[in-house]
């Protein structure tokens, strides 16, 4: 783990900026507009946090950021790659993201480790390298012990923390999450703090 964080400490975080960026879902009941002309620059290596309540377009954003949904209008820069164009997403901006959800969305027919390692094999990372770095990062999440076990034989918990060590598999420069402690215990919702902030 100490090789991964020495490489990194050179890396330049880029920023992101969202410029007049909106999102409307269409549905039977007519759209619904989650978020409305937003602005936002986030230099590189800050922290963040969106509060607000639940149906405000928290979730929304996140996902735009991310890359998974297309903004309505307006656009999204990573560093200084926009990470649409047209219909389709810049990859290279993506690269930079790791992401964690509310929920765990671990594949049922991987292991934990596996799954961990998904987004290493989906960018050729030779099978040992990439199983390696599984391994430590159930260490670093307090999975250790169930590399081999399914998803659905873990707590709820132990899911979230396969996920959140899934989004760091490589190391992303930016980390999105969107309420990913909701299902862990106070001890290990602030082992994992401390550690994301490392």
């Amino acid at each position: 783990m100490a090789a991964f964080v020495e490489q990194e400490q050179s890396v330049v975080v880029p920023d992101i900026r969202l410029d007049s960026v909106e999102k409307r879902y269409e549905g039977v009941a007519g759209t619904v507009l989650a978020v409305d002309r937003t602005d936002l620059h986030i230099p590189g290596g800050e922290f963040l946090v969106l509060l607000g309540p639940s149906g405000c377009g928290k979730t929304s954003m996140l996902r735009m950021i991310a890359g998974l949904i297309r903004p309505s209008a307006g656009s999204i820069h990573i560093g200084a790659r926009d990470l649409w164009h047209g219909e389709r997403r810049d990859d290279a901006a993506v690269s930079e993201l790791g992401v964690v959800f509310q929920d765990a969305h671990l594949f049922p027919w991987f292991s934990v480790e596996k799954n961990i390692a998904l987004p290493l094999r989906l960018r050729g990372v030779p099978a040992a390298q990439r199983i390696a770095r599984a391994r430590a990062l159930c260490q670093t999440v307090g999975i250790a012990g169930f590399e081999r076990s399914w998803p659905r034989q873990l707590s709820g918990g132990m899911r979230q923390r396969a996920a959140i060590a899934r989004a760091l598999s490589c190391d992303p420069n930016i980390l999105l999450m969107d309420e990913p402690f909701g299902a862990l215990d106070a001890i290990t919702r602030d082992q994992l703090n401390l550690e994301l902030q490392r």
